[in-house]
């Protein structure tokens, strides 16, 4: 899971004290954690009463993003779907969390949360670029959170340290299936949007020689 941020209320406007751990908790509102995620010069993500400082991307999962979004713009384009990267929130009602989705894909039109223009609540497809940090995260609370929202069928965890794509579906019947691909060679056709891009053109660029975190 991502590093916890502790804050009191004072530090909704001003800034977060990253360096001292507080040995007490306690649950945060949404509603605080909408009030002080706005005033903040970094991202958060809220996980069910708790505040959690989002680190900046590497460059591997940076490109990686982008080659996608570039792969899912191309093709979905004057089709009636909206892509979004990175900086989108979005809220995952059933576990209380507000996350940030590397990639994902929403279906016309689009839905916001209740009295919010600046959160949605309905993707169908969701990448996520693993990092040390969040692989177990990702692959399996985060997943099992995504799986509550009713639009959402289709998940792409993308490893930023080498070529690997574990490919997941939900069937007519709700069942989830895995694929893993590991041969830059193939083509990964996406189920839930017309989509299909070579797995070398998504870690084009890619310098898996580079110091990693």
């Amino acid at each position: 899971m991502p590093k916890s941020v502790p804050y009191n209320k004072t530090t909704l406007v001003g800034t977060v004290d990253r360096m001292i751990l507080q040995t007490s908790k306690r649950d945060y509102t949404p509603e605080e954690y909408l009030e002080f995620e706005i005033h903040s010069e970094e991202r958060h993500e809220y996980i069910d009463g708790e505040i959690v400082l989002m680190t900046g991307g590497l460059p591997n999962h940076n490109k990686i993003a982008g080659n996608l979004y570039i792969a899912l713009s191309i093709d979905l384009k004057r089709k009636p779907y909206e892509i979004y990267i990175t900086d989108q929130r979005l809220w995952i009602p059933k576990k209380r969390i507000y996350t940030y989705p590397d990639v994902m894909v929403m279906p016309q039109p689009i839905q916001y949360q209740e009295g919010r223009r600046d959160t949605l609540i309905n993707p169908i497809f969701v990448a996520e670029v693993l990092s040390k940090s969040t692989r177990s995260y990702d692959r399996e609370e985060k997943f099992e959170a995504y799986q509550t929202i009713a639009q959402f069928q289709e998940y792409l965890l993308i490893d930023q340290y080498k070529v690997q794509i574990e490919h997941r579906i939900k069937d007519d019947n709700g069942i989830w299936t895995t694929t893993t691909y590991e041969d830059e060679n193939l083509a990964v056709s996406l189920n839930s949007v017309p989509c299909q891009f070579v797995i070398a053109d998504l870690y084009d660029k890619v310098d898996f020689s580079a110091d990693q975190e």
